[in-house]
């Protein structure tokens, strides 16, 4: 892979990264919520789902599981309701008016949260299968190429959504109690509509 070629695929990266999508909204809405810190977990949890999806597509299964794509629409139809019942759980809970008041994490940790939000989108997987092979140069060490370019992707996809999160986090500290409950049903209504866009978008 050249440079040119390795400097149009990070192009590639940070554009698609900026793009806020399920994991994104998550990301936001628990920063708003918990603070800085609950977004940093849900972000080292995306990261470990986009470590297995690197991982799987590098050993060539994603043709595989192209071919089954059946199964995928029900995974990604899991990862929509996960994500509408955590958008419903935010919109019915109250707003925050002492520390002992402050909502509990999920069940699990915010880890493990991001976590499987970022394995229950197939899309990733499809992505990656069908995006690498476009700046694999075919003369060279390909298993080489492709882990410099999941090694990139993951870079790229950590310090943006680190980034969201440390900015969501420090915007929840200037909020007031008064309009805690509000942001509960914004970051709600964002997840809700992270789950929506993940049921309608087709997988390619």
């Amino acid at each position: 892979m050249s440079m040119e070629v390795y400097a149009a695929f990070l192009l590639a990266c940070v554009v698609i990264a900026i793009i806020p999508g399920p994991t994104v909204t998550l990301i936001i809405a628990n920063s708003l919520r918990h603070g800085a810190r609950a977004g940093l977990l849900n972000v080292a949890g995306t990261q470990l789902g986009l470590a297995v999806m690197v991982t799987v597509a590098s050993i060539g299964l994603s043709s595989l599981i192209a071919a089954a794509g059946h199964w995928f629409d029900w995974l990604r139809l899991a990862g929509a309701a996960y994500l509408v019942w955590l958008g419903i759980r935010m919109l019915r809970a109250e707003g925050i008016t002492t520390a002992a008041g402050t909502p509990a994490p999920p069940r699990g940790g915010f880890l493990l949260q991001g976590l499987v939000v970022a394995l229950s989108n197939p899309k990733i997987l499809l992505f990656f299968g069908a995006f690498f092979p476009q700046f694999i140069d075919p003369n060279r060490n390909k298993l080489v190429q492709i882990a410099i370019m999941g090694v990139t992707a993951l870079a790229v996809a950590a310090i943006n959504d680190s980034l969201f999160a440390l900015l969501a986090g420090r915007a929840g500290r200037w909020l007031t109690e008064a309009r805690s409950r509000l942001i509960a049903r914004i970051g709600g209504a964002c997840l809700v509509g992270g789950g929506v866009w993940l049921a309608l978008a087709r997988t390619r």
